[in-house]
């Protein structure tokens, strides 16, 4: 499927839209995969808290996923240095789910990014949509698996205890290198 998606700067007025549909976006997977019994929360009912989310766009460009509508059907936030990308966030609304929202609004990150040559993202393991869409659909390919016998080296101890506590089976890192 060929969508057509724009990524527009995200507008001080519309974040606390753009946490509630991240967050909508992320329970929808959490949910999908355990149903009720979640305990993968950040925080009370949210599988990401509002204080990663508002981390995230307080250090990168965050953008809303706009379709050919004009209607908001995700978001993303990307932090980049030099030719070195950092997809720290990317959210299509459960809605739109299987239309290619997601690799369109990958592909326009890719064209505003040109610079970028190598671009990193990580994803929790039981997340196998999102698996699917980075391997699969965009091209990155899994280089490292973060767990209790291999943490990020990137977090701090307290970090550690937080991220295992709440994926206690680890995350997936993921690499794209551009030629």
């Amino acid at each position: 499927m060929n969508s057509i998606v724009q990524l527009l700067p995200l507008e001080d007025c519309d974040r606390e839209q753009f946490i509630k549909d991240n967050q909508e976006a992320f329970n929808f997977g959490a949910m999908d995969e355990f149903g009720l019994r979640d305990e993968h929360f950040e925080e009370e009912g949210q599988i990401i808290s509002r204080d990663t989310i508002e981390h995230s766009i307080n250090n990168g460009q965050a953008y809303r996923i706009v379709d050919e509508c004009d209607n908001f059907v995700g978001g993303a936030v990307i932090k980049v240095e030099a030719e070195k990308g950092d997809l720290d966030l990317l959210f299509v609304s459960p809605a739109v789910h299987s239309k290619g929202i997601g690799y369109a609004a990958w592909c326009e990150i890719e064209k505003l990014y040109p610079e970028v040559k190598k671009w990193e993202t990580i994803t929790p393991y039981f997340e196998q949509r999102n698996i699917h869409f980075y391997v699969n659909r965009c091209g990155f390919h899994i280089v490292e698996f973060f767990n209790k016998f291999h943490p990020d080296p990137n977090e701090t101890d307290m970090d550690f205890e937080e991220s295992n506590e709440q994926f206690p089976d680890g995350m997936f890192r993921f690499e794209k290198i551009i030629d």
